[in-house]
């Protein structure tokens, strides 16, 4: 199924090059972990693309260097200039640049894991995760690494906080890819957008014994960023909040503080 940032939709006023330009970028969102290399088909049923408009946007792409073509497996892969994007983005963040000391000294007096989201579609990105929790987990977690939004406290967290339309939209997405199971993640969403709007947070665990708590970041601009913490614990989840809930809002009213004050005119 398409991702619902990367399908091209016409509105009043979009030219065909805008639409090439979304389709193009679609490619590129295709890449994951694990699909490091993808032919012209997989490309399509990814993005839900024509095939003749696959096959064309990969060659423009390859010419501008940032797909390789290989020819041993018949597909491509992202090009290095796709991480010099990546890292002219992290280190031109302010965002990330004013919240980073803030999360490591979080991070390392209490001997957890900070992280740093943001929304892409229905899923989030990392920025920055800080990894300090005692005990190790099953998973490491980097920058740039996606999580789905229905499953974690940094996507239920987002979701309370999202504008209606765009709240709705992506609900209905995963509504439709969940299937059998979106009943029950219904109910758990819902009531993750109460825990934020009573408490300033919401609790989740979707890996087995990992706890994380998420709260939304205000931000001067309207931008979207959600920090987080997690533990690797056998503690029941309400435990874990009780324990780490003030620390994740006095982390997020600290990075907030900074981030208005970084906006202000100098």
């Amino acid at each position: 199924m398409p991702h619902p940032a990367d399908t091209p939709t016409d509105k009043p006023g979009r030219s065909p090059a805008n639409r090439s330009l979304e389709r193009g970028v679609a490619l590129l969102r295709a890449f994951r972990p694990g699909s490091e290399l993808l032919g012209n088909n997989e490309l399509a049923e990814r993005t839900g693309l024509p095939k003749a408009t696959v096959s064309r946007l990969t060659q423009t792409l390859v010419g501008c260097g940032l797909l390789q073509w290989e020819a041993a497996s018949r597909a491509y892969r992202l090009a290095p200039p796709v991480l010099s994007l990546a890292h002219a983005m992290r280190s031109g963040s302010r965002v990330l640049a004013v919240a980073a000391p803030h999360m490591h000294a979080l991070a390392e007096s209490r001997r957890i894991n900070v992280g740093l989201a943001a929304p892409d579609g229905d899923e989030m990105v990392y920025l920055e995760s800080i990894r300090y929790a005692r005990r190790v987990a099953l998973r490491h977690v980097v920058s740039g690494q996606r999580v789905p939004m229905e499953l974690t406290s940094l996507g239920r967290a987002y979701l309370a906080v999202a504008p209606a339309p765009r709240r709705r939209d992506i609900l209905r997405l995963i509504a439709q890819r969940r299937g059998d199971q979106w009943p029950v993640l219904s109910r758990e969403i819902e009531e993750a957008t109460q825990q934020v709007r009573t408490r300033g947070f919401c609790a989740a665990s979707w890996q087995p014994e990992v706890v994380a708590l998420a709260a939304p970041l205000p931000s001067a601009d309207g931008a979207a960023y959600v920090l987080n913490v997690s533990v690797s614990t056998p503690l029941p989840m309400e435990t874990v909040a009780q324990e780490l809930g003030n620390a994740l809002l006095e982390l997020a009213r600290k990075v907030g503080q900074a981030w208005s004050a970084d906006q202000r005119p100098r």
